[in-house]
């Protein structure tokens, strides 16, 4: 009897050990094709992006940073319906930490430090009581066209610009793409340090005292730290007379301001579900630990009934949607989603 259990074990293990030696190419085969499938998306990425390594190791590295953030988007996308996707865009080869040591800049450690002369003055927009259900300033030609600060930490820069194109065009009828560099190289004597970064407000008071700032055209941007170009900066295209706060931690003061200018926000904008937004009104995960800025062009409700912000961001137009994003408006927290009703300002023309 022992005997012939002891062939019937042995039969079955035998059995399976079969099993597994045919079983184990096909595992193999389908690990080697998902492989080389995520080899061929990282080529295809590298020749969309134009990107170049200096050498195997560097490719090999930044090779296994897409990977992972590939399989986090690809498993947002196909887990539960949040109201917005992801996707694959510039920053789909460094790491979170990397993103956000290169890609914000908001002084949010520094805002004790920002000039206080226009903090006692009336919210101007306290009144407005017939806001549009709707606004986007893009479609009333207020907005100039999506800007890319690159790896310098200069957000603050574009936003305060973004929001003086805006109040230019409102007051003159033209709509002129003003100068970042201007600010990064000569803004540079107070708290805002150019690709180091800043603060909107600080922005607004250099922009006074300097006099106004000078085109896009005449002092290009560089994307680094320069040096103060007095002549190119003479060339004045537009001029301020200050700036105001939005109350804090107020989204209905913020829509009053929003419906009748482009206003300056700062936002908690580096965690992965913002590095990689592509598409619908973003919901995700958020603190209030403002270290990037943005512009405020517009507001609304979506298709399927939420009320959102519509921001302009100053990373290109791969990131979001052709560079905007939509963000949930109106939410239970007063300090908005991502922080964005905490500091947030205009320029006055």
């Amino acid at each position: 009897m022992a005997t012939k259990q002891c062939q019937n074990i042995f039969l079955v293990v035998a059995s399976l050990l079969i099993m597994l030696v045919n079983l184990i190419p096909h595992v193999l085969c389908r690990l080697l094709d998902d492989e080389l499938i995520m080899v061929n998306r990282h080529e295809d990425w590298m020749t969309q992006q134009g990107r170049v390594y200096k050498d195997a190791e560097e490719k090999a590295r930044r090779f296994m940073i897409f990977k992972d953030n590939l399989r986090y988007i690809d498993e947002f996308n196909d887990g539960l319906d949040r109201g917005f996707k992801l996707g694959l865009n510039q920053f789909a080869d460094i790491t979170n930490e990397e993103f956000r040591a290169t890609h914000t800049g908001y002084k949010s450690s520094s805002s004790k430090l920002t000039f206080t002369s226009s903090k006692s003055k009336p919210f101007r927009y306290a009144d407005v009581t017939a806001a549009p259900t709707a606004m986007d300033w893009r479609s009333k030609g207020v907005v100039t066209g999506v800007k890319d600060q690159g790896s310098c930490g200069c957000c603050w820069a574009f936003s305060a610009v973004a929001a003086i194109e805006g109040i230019t065009q409102l007051k003159t009828g033209k709509l002129i793409s003003l100068s970042e560099q201007q600010l990064v190289d000569c803004d540079i004597y107070g708290v805002n340090q150019g690709c180091e970064g800043g603060l909107m407000d600080n922005a607004f008071q250099f922009i006074k005292r300097n006099g106004g700032l000078t085109t896009e055209s005449s002092y290009p941007y560089e994307g680094i730290d320069g040096t103060c170009n007095t002549q190119n900066a003479k060339k004045v295209a537009a001029t301020i007379s200050g700036y105001e706060d939005v109350p804090v931690n107020n989204e209905k003061a913020l829509l009053q301001a929003v419906a009748n200018q482009p206003v300056s926000v700062a936002i908690e904008g580096s965690g992965m579900s913002f590095q990689f937004y592509s598409s619908g009104v973003f919901t995700g995960d958020c603190g209030t630990n403002l270290n990037h800025a943005v512009t405020a062009v517009g507001y609304g409700t979506s298709s399927s009934g939420v009320k959102h912000w519509l921001i302009k961001n100053s990373w290109g137009t791969g990131w979001g949607m052709n560079g905007y994003m939509m963000i949930q408006r109106d939410v239970s927290d007063k300090e908005g989603l991502c922080g964005l009703a905490m500091k947030a300002s205009y320029p006055i023309a």
